[in-house]
């Protein structure tokens, strides 16, 4: 109110010579103030915290270490692999939480992009559980991609990613969005040229990281950090797992039986804790109308026995990442799980010679049995460790949200 008191008293003065023209010079100077002032103020409104993340521990030299109730347990060979005791396979931890906390207005920033439309959350949104809620994810200028966008839900345990598991580590996979045309669009000498321009970003890598100009193995590492902070292991049945006996309902509880049996299978891939074994599976998915085949992991490895392959994705909060399968194959849990009791390769192309997964047969499980194998799914839905998603971001710009960008409601 004040600076628009002045601003009115200067029009009344205006003059472009004498002492009405210093009187104009006065008023410029205290208008530009109270402005200067707040540009100061929210570049230094910005912290990183000095806190872990849920889930997570202090440890020697400011490092962030996992702390869950599965560390008590082992599973064979340490594969991460086994039954409701199992032990975890190993996470990417070991970040600092200021580290971490950098990848998180990373994560959210459309800085990142060619246009600054897009961020990593615009598809890993996580009110659809770091994912997006379409059956084929879209990038920049609205690109419509050819596979969905996967969860990212305790991402940092995994070493197979992608769904066509072509990716080992998530800095070697989170190239690839930013850079592609269809998909960040951007450039590294862009990426690397915005962020060292802002006076902002430029305090908080000093902070993250020490002295010196913005890296992009910088900007890798803090978003890998993030991600990794993802955890998601505290679900209903996890309680169960842990002791619990009454954190099921009799309804799941029926479905974790159905689940684990020798006839469904389910338990074969999606196995516990991860519930995902993390191998390339061919289950013989039918895609979408009007959608060519998907060759999957065949194309990307070069080897044809994996042809029409996809990496088991994780069950973990399931319930919040419709559609599903690589291209939204299917729109509810329902669908998903009938596809499985239609039988062994009952849906591959004619002109495909598929090797389904021979854990893939024909269960022939009764409707009731498709309804309770549903609710254990619901089961596995555990947000309590959910980041706080940044309200403003260093950029100035708005967090991507793929909810907003897609017309989305919330789930």
């Amino acid at each position: 109110m004040m600076s628009v008191l002045m601003w009115r008293s200067c029009l009344s003065k205006l003059s472009l010579s004498g002492p009405r023209a210093r009187a104009l010079g006065l008023c410029t100077f205290f208008l530009w103030l109270p402005l200067s002032l707040t540009a100061d103020e929210h570049r230094h409104s910005f912290e990183l915290t000095t806190t872990c993340p849920a889930g997570f521990k202090l440890i020697e030299e400011r490092r962030c270490k996992l702390n869950s109730l599965y560390d008590n347990y082992r599973s064979p060979h340490d594969s991460g692999v086994g039954g409701p005791r199992a032990g975890l396979p190993k996470i990417r931890d070991g970040f600092s939480p200021q580290v971490i906390d950098l990848g998180r207005y990373l994560f959210f920033d459309p800085l990142l992009s060619a246009d600054n439309s897009i961020a990593c959350s615009s598809c890993h949104d996580p009110d659809y559980g770091f994912a997006d809620g379409l059956g084929r994810a879209r990038g920049i200028n609205n690109a419509v991609l050819d596979r969905s966008a996967p969860s990212l839900w305790n991402i940092g345990f995994f070493d197979t990613l992608l769904w066509d598991g072509s990716k080992s580590s998530l800095e070697e996979q989170l190239i690839g969005p930013l850079y592609a045309d269809n998909e960040m669009g951007n450039r590294p000498d862009q990426l690397i040229a915005d962020l060292r321009s802002n006076a902002i970003y430029q305090d908080l890598f000093t902070v993250a990281f020490g002295p010196g100009e913005i890296q992009l193995d910088q900007v890798y590492t803090a978003i890998t950090a993030f991600e990794s902070s993802l955890v998601s292991l505290n679900s209903r049945y996890d309680f169960y797992a842990h002791g619990l006996q009454t954190a099921l309902s009799p309804s799941e509880l029926e479905g974790l039986n159905v689940f684990r049996s020798f006839v469904s299978r389910c338990g074969e891939c999606h196995t516990p804790p991860l519930f995902s074994n993390q191998e390339i599976a061919i289950i013989g998915v039918p895609e979408p109308k009007g959608r060519p085949f998907d060759p999957g992991a065949g194309a990307s490895s070069g080897i044809p026995s994996q042809r029409g392959g996809f990496r088991v994705p994780s069950l973990r909060n399931i319930a919040k990442t419709a559609p599903y399968m690589h291209q939204g194959n299917f729109e509810s849990l329902r669908d998903t799980v009938a596809f499985y009791n239609g039988g062994r390769g009952h849906a591959v192309p004619e002109d495909e010679n598929l090797l389904i997964h021979w854990h893939i047969w024909d269960p022939d499980l009764r409707e009731e049995e498709l309804d309770r194998l549903v609710d254990f799914l619901h089961a596995l839905t555990d947000e309590g460790f959910m980041p706080e998603i940044p309200k403003r971001l260093p950029s100035g710009l708005t967090p991507g949200r793929a909810m907003n960008r897609n017309n989305l409601t919330s789930r």
